[in-house]
């Protein structure tokens, strides 16, 4: 479709533009390490309650809504999955960051969820993250990884990708029901967006 100008949005839908990535694997970005004292754990299939928390805690303030939505079972299954990397990165203070790796389509291994608790973002954790992403792509046998972001994430977030070797291949508009709104998320989250109910 080629449309120029405003879509109006039904009620309590919002948009967001999304930015589609590839990075075609080379030696650059996968030497940085994770710091001194943290480590990746593996979240399964057993580790709903877990892993969601982590996912609420590094994504609420980016309206993360789509594991919060999803059945148990689904969720189980995904995370159950030997090619999909569900990783908590822990320190002293416990998880601070989310890694989720899905090599499922071996034609687009994807880099599904990559993020940092709000404390974290900015201490350098990202670099070691991201390098990790990258180590274990490669170890997988793969030659590129995919990810997408949006105009909802981080302000940050795309700089920061294009900075680890991403390079952007596509765009699209996602809509969608405002997580706020129907309790998947609390009423404060993402506090810097409107909150429009009607």
């Amino acid at each position: 479709m080629h449309t120029n100008g405003l879509t109006e949005l039904a009620p309590h839908k919002i948009a967001a533009l999304v930015t589609f990535l590839v990075h075609d694997l080379g030696a650059s970005g996968r030497e940085v390490s994770l710091p001194a004292g943290f480590a990746l754990e593996r979240l399964g299939a057993e580790d709903l309650q877990p892993y969601r928390d982590l996912y609420r805690r590094v994504g609420a303030d980016w309206l993360w809504f789509s594991r919060l939505r999803m059945p148990d079972d689904e969720l189980r299954e995904i995370l159950g999955s030997p090619e999909v990397h569900a990783l908590a990165l822990v320190g002293p203070e416990g998880a601070i960051g989310l890694l989720e790796l899905d090599f499922r389509e071996v034609e687009a291994p994807e880099l599904a969820f990559f993020g940092l608790v709000p404390a974290a973002v900015g201490a350098g954790f990202g670099r070691g993250l991201m390098g990790e992403a990258l180590r274990r792509t490669h170890a997988a046998g793969f030659d590129a990884l995919h990810v997408h972001t949006c105009s909802l994430d981080h302000p940050k977030a795309l700089a920061f990708y294009a900075r680890a070797g991403f390079r952007p291949v596509r765009r699209a508009l996602e809509i969608f029901d405002d997580p706020r709104l129907d309790g998947t998320l609390p009423r404060e989250a993402a506090a810097w967006l409107p909150l429009i109910e009607t």
